[in-house]
């Protein structure tokens, strides 16, 4: 198991695509549980590969209610912004 702080922002970097789907989709539990509901996913922006996976996995999740690319300020393509739903 892996101890990543839970603070908003995933970052990606460090792990293998294999790895992303199932991180990306547990942090989001965890976040959620904890009222934290805007993220930050950091996938960076090589080929797309995690960028990709990581927004195919905010397509099928109910808990998500939008995401879009960073800002300037918020890391541009390579990092997503992901708005979620409240945990009820």
């Amino acid at each position: 198991m892996i101890d990543l702080p839970i603070d908003g922002t995933l970052d990606l970097h460090t792990f293998k695509p294999s790895e992303a789907k199932e991180l990306v989709e547990d942090y989001i539990k965890i976040c959620r549980k904890k009222g934290i509901l805007n993220l930050r996913i950091i996938h960076g922006k090589g080929r797309g590969t995690l960028a990709n996976i990581v927004h195919g996995v905010l397509d099928k999740l109910d808990e998500v209610q939008h995401y879009h690319l960073g800002g300037i300020d918020s890391g541009g393509w390579g990092a997503t912004l992901v708005r979620l739903k409240p945990d009820s």
